[in-house]
C-alpha cells in the first residue's frame, strides 16, 4: 500500500508536468471537489448567522471562495467597480461560459446580492444546499410560465427585501467567442422592480480554458462593470429595446477585452423569447 502511495505521489507531478490533458481533468476535479467541501463549511456557518435561508448568507459564500482562483491559477482584472456602489435593488447582467464565472461572481459580489439559477443547481450537493440558503432564485428553464411568475415574484422580493439579483441573460453556458441571444427575463424582472441594470462582462476564457480541447491554463480575466442602464418609467413595451440595446453594448465590449476583431453580421440577437 506504502508502495501505491509513493508510486501515486510521484505519478501525479509527472502527468501535470507533462499531460495538459490531465492538468485539464485534474484541475476540473479538483474545482468542483473542493467547492464542495467549501459547501459542507458554508452549511453550518450560515445556519449560525443567520438561522436560514437568507440572501446575507452570500457573504459567508464570497468569503470563503475568493482564495479558489489561486489554486487554479486564475486571475481577474477588474475594472468599474463604482459602478456597484448604486444604492438599493438592481439587476445585474453578465455573459455565461462556464462554472468558472462563479469564481468572478464572488470576486465582486455586492452586499445583499443573490443570484437567479436553474433550479437543478439546488440538487447539486453541498453546494447545492449552500445555494439554496444563500436565497438563490431558481427557475425551470423549460417552463417560460413558470419563469415569468418567478420573475414577478423575484421582482416583489427586490423591493420588499431590498436585494439585488445576478442574472445571466444568455440562459446558458456559452463559449463559441461570441454572446447568445439574450432571454428578456432579466429585462422583464428589472422593468417590473423599475430597478436599474448592471452589466458585467468577462472576457472570453479562450485564452486558457478550451473545453474540446481539454486545455485548462493558468491565465486573466478581464472584468468589466458598465455603468447602469436606468428602467425607471419603462412599461413591458420596452422590454425588447431594452434587451437589444444591452445586448449590443455588452457584446461589443466582451469583443474588445477579448481581444476579437468585431463579427460584422447582425448586431441585435436575432429572435425575442
Amino acid at each position: 500500500m506504502d508502495a501505491l502511495w509513493v508510486f501515486l505521489m510521484l505519478l501525479v507531478p509527472l502527468l501535470l508536468w507533462s499531460s495538459s490533458t490531465f492538468v485539464f481533468y485534474f484541475k476540473k476535479c479538483f474545482y468542483v471537489a473542493y467547492m464542495m467541501v467549501l459547501g459542507a463549511i458554508a452549511i453550518p456557518l450560515s445556519i449560525l448567522k443567520c438561522g436560514g435561508r437568507d440572501v446575507e448568507n452570500m457573504r459567508v459564500v464570497r468569503a470563503l471562495v475568493r482564495h479558489v482562483k489561486y489554486f487554479l491559477g486564475l486571475r481577474f482584472d477588474v475594472s468599474g467597480l463604482e459602478h456597484l456602489q448604486t444604492e438599493g435593488p438592481y439587476v445585474i447582467i453578465s455573459n455565461h461560459q462556464s462554472s468558472l464565472d462563479v469564481l468572478g461572481l464572488m470576486e465582486v459580489l455586492p452586499d445583499r446580492c443573490t443570484m437567479i439559477a436553474k433550479k437543478e443547481l439546488v440538487y447539486a450537493g453541498t453546494v447545492g444546499i449552500v445555494s439554496w440558503l444563500g436565497g438563490i432564485v431558481f427557475i425551470n428553464r423549460n417552463k417560460t410560465s413558470d419563469a415569468k411568475s418567478v420573475m414577478a415574484d423575484a421582482a416583489k422580493t427586490m423591493l420588499e427585501d431590498q436585494i439585488r439579483l445576478w442574472v445571466f441573460p444568455e440562459g446558458t453556458r456559452n463559449q463559441r467567442g461570441d454572446l447568445l441571444p439574450f432571454k428578456k427575463g432579466a429585462f422583464h424582472l428589472a422593468v417590473q422592480a423599475q430597478a436599474p441594470i448592471i452589466p458585467i462582462v468577462f472576457s472570453s476564457y479562450s485564452n486558457f480554458y478550451l473545453r474540446k480541447e481539454k486545455q485548462f491554463n493558468s491565465g486573466t480575466i478581464k472584468l468589466k462593470i458598465l455603468p447602469k442602464i436606468e428602467t425607471k418609467g419603462m412599461t413591458s413595451d420596452d422590454v425588447a429595446g431594452l434587451s437589444d440595446k444591452s445586448y449590443d453594448l455588452m457584446r461589443s465590449v466582451f469583443l474588445s477585452i477579448s481581444g476579437f476583431a468585431p463579427i460584422t453580421q447582425s448586431n441585435g440577437p436575432p429572435s425575442h423569447h
